[in-house]
């Protein structure tokens, strides 16, 4: 691969006026100049798409019209990517910081799948903390199976073995997508920095019970259904320490 990859980032956006602009400026100020910037927008009618027409110059596609989901948006995205890397960047969250893509170029030699650290977000872009879950020092397709310990919006995945999200799933396709991905992958590389911004309290927050059901049975499906139970009765134990000592997570 080229020394100088090209990033395709892709935010899905529905009526979210509050936030799509942080999302936004985050991508349009990177350093780095070989960023395919892909906005879906579900026809939001909050004002949102006004604030997204503000950057159109920075802009390579944006599409706007009615979609099955955040889902079905994201596959529209990934369908009109061009890049050698793509990166979901739902609105709310934001690139770490401006050299952010330019670093990860400097490691992406060889690599199938970039990843790095997350920073925990709230309204009002104050930093409140670091994700629950550790970044495995060394990342593969058997690394979810106490959780997904990468953040969505911090892992980079080459185009070529991304495949379109599965659209059974209406929470967590996104941990589905990226262990299908993963089983494709050669090299993984570990950024050993923070790449991303998470902004909390996303759908899967708000739908918590569900998306745990969810979660269990993706999880049973790669890794089996007595090793999966064995894992949750860690990931269980693993949460019930972390409320003890630190309280309730944010992630």
């Amino acid at each position: 691969m080229s020394a100088h990859p090209k990033f395709s980032i892709i935010t899905v956006v529905y009526n979210n006026v509050r936030d799509i602009e942080h999302t936004i400026t985050s991508v349009a100020n990177q350093t780095y100049d070989n960023i395919e910037y892909i906005v879906i927008d579900g026809e939001s009618s909050d004002g949102t798409l006004a604030v997204i027409q503000k950057y159109q110059d920075k802009i390579a596609v944006l599409l706007s019209e009615k979609d099955k989901g955040i889902y079905d948006a994201m596959n529209k995205g990934l369908a009109l990517a061009t890049g050698d890397y793509v990166l979901f960047l739902n609105s709310g969250d934001e690139i770490y910081d401006l050299n952010s893509i330019e670093n990860l170029a400097k490691l992406s030699d060889g690599a199938d799948i970039l990843y790095g650290e997350t920073i925990l977000v709230d309204d009002n872009r104050a930093i409140i903390g670091e994700r629950r879950h550790k970044v495995p020092a060394n990342f593969d397709w058997k690394s979810f199976r106490y959780g997904m310990n990468i953040c969505h919006q911090a892992i980079y995945i080459k185009r070529s073995i991304a495949e379109p999200y599965d659209l059974n799933y209406k929470l967590c396709a996104d941990i589905d997508w990226v262990i299908r991905c993963a089983k494709k992958a050669n090299k993984s590389v570990n950024a050993h920095q923070y790449v991303a911004r998470y902004l909390v309290g996303g759908m899967s927050k708000q739908k918590h019970k569900e998306s745990l059901k969810e979660r269990f049975a993706i999880f049973k499906h790669y890794y089996g259904t007595i090793p999966n139970l064995f894992n949750h009765g860690i990931i269980a134990l693993k949460a019930i320490w972390y409320r003890i000592n630190y309280g309730k997570p944010q992630d």
